[in-house]
């Protein structure tokens, strides 16, 4: 009877050690990344991303008003020209 309990202590401290060493090693992280200030901010993100569809949007839009304007048009009449057999 003795032996068994010996064996149940030996292994209750041994998971006690790794219950207190996991949390040691978590708290270790934690530390680790609160004092981490190589990353970007979220309102830094959030900044770009806002410029970048901006800007995308002023892009279309100019192309849009560009094939719209003089693109289209002067294609339309170069292929009326093409296929104007009589003239």
């Amino acid at each position: 009877m003795k032996n068994i309990v010996k064996k149940a202590v030996v292994f209750l401290k041994g998971k006690a050690m790794q219950v207190q060493s996991f949390f040691i090693l978590q708290s270790a992280k934690l530390r680790f990344a609160a004092a981490n200030n190589r990353g970007e901010n979220y309102v830094d993100s959030a900044v770009k991303i806002l410029i970048a569809v901006v800007l995308g949007g002023l892009l279309l839009a100019g192309l849009y008003a560009l094939f719209g304007d003089v693109v289209m048009p002067t294609l339309e009449t170069k292929i009326k020209e093409m296929f104007n057999y009589a003239g």
